[in-house]
Formats: structure tokens, sequence, C-alpha cells
């Protein structure tokens, strides 16, 4: 469904035929000047306005969608580099507590089996929110930007969890 409302919104309009200005250096620039974890949650979605203010037609819905995508995009290539290093901390982890002969539940197919039920309640929930515009223009923003937060959500989920 993502890749269809991307299709969508993207090809929608001959305006967003320029480049988008879009610069995931802002979302970097924010996180490393968060001081508390709470405040990591700001820095979601201020290279998408960034980039729909910067935009010729930035603000118009395939211009809205396509800047709330590239930072989907820069999300979700984090969310796979914290998964990975989670991943190798919970298989390390498991194969620790094996040697000294635990028969405790295992880490790593816990995380597999959380994060696969999490990618199918991310896409439901921002299908959900989509349905809200009632087929008007605003839902693949609105979808876009549910995927964006939501990952984003897991992102931090995910950063706590290689940090315990």
């Amino acid at each position: 469904m993502r890749l269809g409302l991307a299709v969508l919104f993207m090809a929608a309009s001959p305006a967003m035929a320029q480049e988008l200005v879009y610069d995931g250096q802002i979302t970097v620039r924010c996180l490393a000047g968060a001081e508390m974890p709470e405040s990591r949650r700001a820095c979601v979605g201020l290279a998408a306005d960034s980039c729909m203010n910067n935009t010729p037609g930035g603000s118009s819905t395939v211009g809205m969608g396509g800047c709330l995508s590239k930072e989907l995009d820069w999300w979700d290539v984090r969310l796979n580099e914290v998964y990975g290093q989670l991943m190798a901390k919970s298989r390390a982890n498991d194969e620790e507590m094996a040697s000294m002969g635990s028969h405790l539940p295992t880490q790593a197919p816990a995380l597999r089996d959380m994060q696969r039920a999490w990618i199918t309640f991310r896409d439901n929930k921002c299908a959900y929110e989509a349905t809200l515009w009632q087929g008007g223009t605003g839902a693949g923003p609105a979808y876009a930007g549910c995927l964006m937060n939501t990952t984003a959500e897991q992102v931090f989920f995910l950063e706590e969890a290689v940090a315990w």
C-alpha cells in the first residue's frame, strides 16, 4: 500500500518534476543536540517541514507527500541499522546464556517476531489514518506522515533497547 500511495501522489503533479529540497542533516543535527531522550521526538518531521517550505510546490499535496516520504526513507535506513545492532546484541546474549546452560526464552527470535508484528501494526495503523481523510487528497500525505512518525518511534524504542 505504501508504494501505491507514493506512486499516486508522486505522479499526480508536473510541479514535482523539480527536485525536492530535502536535507536529512537537519534531523541528524537535531538528534545530536537532543539532551533528553524525550526531546528526540521534536526532531521527527523537521527535515520534511523544511523540504515543504523550501521546495517550489512543497506545500501541495504532492510536495507534502514527497517530502514526508524522503524523511520516512531516512528513518527507515536508521531503523534497519539499529535493528541490526540490536539483533547482533540479542544473538550474542542468546549465545552467552546458552553457554551457561540457560533454558530461558531467547532474545533474537523474540526480537524478529516483535519487529514483524510491528510492521503489520504500522501499516494497518497508517492505512486507518489515511481513511480518516475519506478519500480526500490529504490521505497520501497523512499516510506518509504516519509511516514517518511511527517508524521514528520504533527507532527510538530499538535504540533504547540497544542501550540496555
